[in-house]
């Protein structure tokens, strides 16, 4: 029995080795084939294909709708309001030249007539002094005496004086007339009344505020803008201005409320010329020609006053450029993309000008290349990527990326 065991044992143990290694080699075997399913299983994401197109950028700013013309209308008489016209309130429409108050003109009409009547009087006395003075001539001549009469001897001076009054009371009359001119309240443009401050019945004096009105010819709206938004505009310099070498760009103006969009077109015409000291922006002025539509010179929807709107300034043309949403653009200037193959691979792109939703790229990507948009939290080059929507996607497990 020992000699056996004496034999037996080596090769039990050669044998427990060889099932051991046996072993060994499957598990290792059968983990490999584990790690390369793993390997093998294909991230879902979604993808865009990118087009390669010809723009105009532009350029968003905001600003609020101001008249161009406002007047505050101030009574530059005394007396009592005798009449308001009927578009004398807040919001009435008015022509040019309508009379929208009327102050009592009896005391100026009252003044006007004692003027004229004083420079008749003086225009008289003129009259006679002129008569005195050529008489005075005459007598000289006729009564034979040599050389030149004296200014006194031909009344010169009273005729100066009888000038000088007629002169005065000339004056005085055009000031009475200007004074009952004034009692009669009109705006030299066609606009609406802001405000009314005072009515019928109603006692003013010299300065009394009595409204603000404004023209409804156009209204202009004041446009922020930084040094980063003026690259992409073709915006004149103010020689070419005057020369007219060159036209401001157009604008779209918009208002969004619970009914869509609303919107205008108007037009740059100027830029202030200055840059703001405390925002360091400078300010464009664009243009709407009757923003009311009561003029018969626009066709637009109306346009109030003091309406807060969002501008799209039309910039300079940019060609063979890639538009894309702002968020696939890493920090590294790099996008994610699947090749023909629906692998990963990370190209480096030229930004032409990024936006805060969509960017715009120049170089490193061509037309028809699918785009990866769904966010991939550490992306290798070379991951297989199943494309969600493709028809022919792989058989192959797959992986959701993060949305």
């Amino acid at each position: 029995m020992g000699k056996f065991f004496k034999f037996m044992l080596p090769l039990i143990l050669i044998i427990g080795s060889l099932v051991m290694v046996i072993a060994l080699v499957a598990f290792q075997k059968s983990q490999t084939a584990e790690r390369k399913t793993d390997t093998e299983k294909a991230v879902l994401v979604d993808t865009i294909v990118a087009e390669v197109v010809s723009l105009n950028f532009s350029v968003n700013s905001q600003g609020t709708v101001r008249p161009r013309t406002e007047t505050t209308l101030v009574s530059e008489v005394s007396g009592k309001i005798v009449s308001v016209a009927p578009e004398f309130v807040a919001g009435g429409f008015f022509h040019k030249g309508e009379v929208l108050l009327q102050i009592d003109p009896s005391d100026y009409q009252t003044n006007l007539k004692r003027a004229e009547a004083a420079l008749a009087s003086r225009r008289a006395k003129l009259a006679d002094e002129t008569a005195r003075s050529e008489q005075a001539l005459k007598d000289w001549k006729n009564l034979g005496r040599q050389g030149q009469p004296t200014d006194l001897a031909l009344r010169k001076p009273q005729m100066a004086d009888a000038k000088a009054n007629v002169s005065a009371a000339e004056a005085d009359v055009q000031k009475a007339r200007r004074d009952l001119e004034r009692t009669r309240i009109t705006v030299p443009y066609d606009g609406l009344v802001r405000q009314k401050a005072v009515d019928i019945g109603q006692y003013v004096t010299l300065g009394t505020r009595l409204g603000v009105t404004f023209a409804v010819d156009t209204a202009e709206v004041r446009l922020p803008l930084t040094n980063n938004d003026l690259i992409y505009l073709d915006l004149p310099s103010e020689t070419e201005v005057m020369n007219r070498d060159r036209s401001f760009p157009p604008v779209t103006l918009s208002v969004e409320n619970g009914g869509g969009t609303s919107e205008w077109q108007a037009r740059i015409i100027r830029t202030e010329g200055v840059v703001d000291e405390t925002s360091r922006v400078i300010y464009a002025v664009a243009q709407v020609v009757d923003p009311y539509g009561v003029l018969g010179q626009s066709h637009q929807q109306e346009l109030k006053i003091g309406t807060f709107v969002n501008a799209e300034i039309q910039g300079l043309p940019a060609e063979n450029v890639v538009v894309l949403p702002r968020y696939v653009l890493r920090a590294d200037h790099t996008i994610l993309v699947a090749n023909e193959d629906n692998e990963l691979e990370i190209l480096p792109v030229k930004v032409l000008r990024a936006e805060p939703k969509k960017v715009y790229l120049s170089q490193g990507i061509e037309g028809g290349t699918k785009v990866v948009i769904t966010t991939l939290d550490a992306p290798v080059p070379g991951t297989r990527l199943a494309i969600r929507g493709q028809e022919d996607s792989t058989q192959a497990d797959t992986v959701a990326g993060s949305e």
